[in-house]
């Protein structure tokens, strides 16, 4: 629905705590809403680690939820709300966190997903609704926030500054005078992910097919160390390990300057596509028509129709929209192959 604002709002805060991957489905939003409102204040109450790759965007107020602090992470919002007033709240996060947040804001409007997809009882802490969807990737979905105030154009935008600190420290990094792909090996869940084997005859292919370095990145969780040691030792350490050892603004110039990333459904998949690098989404658990790598859908190795007919004995279309396999024999479902032949299709478009 649209509210049918009769002129533009003046003050509008953004409800997205986390994760990285839907910070980056958000931002072109947010920018849709400035292109058109110019003059409106937007204030942002987001996640601290979200915080650190787009904290620093000129025009956007953040105020930083840090759920580590625990109940004192409410009380610090309640602070900084207690004497403010904005013309609406977009809660544009499925949560129990976020909405506990939401009561602390104090605005006539409060906006949240349409009935049906509003997960987590959010329906329950909001006064109106985005126009209900079917079948929509989760960025589109996200458009329905701006949708329902009236702004029916889209600006794809991320515009992400990176400093001159950032740049110079992530290209000391980087292979000199030689192109490379990047392979981002973990997804947030654990049976999203492909295998080191697979990684690693990858890494093998684009150095002897196409002469690409392969960097390896990710976080310092144990598992993502461990991949990503598995990885090394498969390619004989011809690859470059850089897991743990980049801030997210370095990461997103490594991921600027590559030739392409593969990666299952994560945050550096949609980081990429802030930059415009094309991504080689490993797809089998979730479906890609929902949370697919935005501008890569071409390069996708989609095996979740084969997964859910194993899983459920139906078809994608028989079961509910984001209907999911938890699963690790899932992805081992990708082979090889399905991979390189992504590969040579992103060389031969370049």
């Amino acid at each position: 629905m649209s509210l049918d604002l009769t002129s533009p709002l003046k003050s509008i805060c953004i409800l997205r705590l986390s994760a990285v991957g839907d910070i980056c489905h958000t931002l072109p939003v947010v920018r849709t809403i400035q292109s058109q409102w110019p003059d409106a204040k937007i204030t942002w109450i987001i996640g601290k680690i979200e915080h650190s790759l787009i904290g620093d965007i000129n025009g956007i107020e953040f105020i930083v939820f840090d759920k580590s602090q625990g109940l004192r992470a409410y009380k610090n919002i309640f602070k900084k709300m207690k004497h403010r007033r904005f013309d609406a709240l977009l809660h544009m996060q499925m949560s129990l966190r976020s909405s506990v947040i939401n009561r602390l804001i104090r605005t006539p409007l409060h906006i949240g997903f349409d009935r049906a997809r509003a997960k987590d009882l959010q329906w329950l802490f909001n006064n109106a609704q985005i126009p209900a969807h079917k079948k929509q990737h989760v960025m589109d979905s996200f458009f329905g926030f701006s949708e329902a105030l009236g702004i029916n154009t889209k600006k794809l935008a991320w515009d992400i500054p990176i400093s001159n600190k950032d740049q110079e420290n992530a290209r000391r990094l980087l292979p000199s005078n030689q192109d490379y792909i990047v392979i981002s090996p973990c997804s947030s869940m654990s049976y999203r992910n492909w295998n080191a084997t697979g990684y690693a005859e990858v890494a093998k292919y684009a150095y002897e097919k196409h002469n690409l370095r392969t960097i390896v990145c990710g976080g310092n969780s144990e598992i993502e160390i461990t991949l990503s040691q598995e990885i090394m030792q498969l390619t004989h350490q011809q690859a470059i390990n850089l897991v743990g050892k980049t801030t997210l603004k370095e990461l997103l110039v490594v991921l600027d300057q590559a030739v392409v990333l593969i990666s299952p459904d994560s945050g550096p998949a949609h980081m990429a596509t802030c930059v415009n690098t094309p991504v080689i989404g490993l797809y089998a658990c979730t479906n890609p028509d929902r949370a697919r790598p935005y501008f890569s859908a071409e390069f996708v190795v989609n095996k979740y129709p084969q997964a859910i007919k194993q899983k459920y004995g139906k078809s994608v279309d028989e079961l509910e929209w984001g209907t999911r396999v938890r699963d690790a024999w899932a992805m081992e479902m990708i082979k090889i192959n399905d991979v390189t032949e992504k590969l040579d299709l992103v060389i031969g478009k370049r």
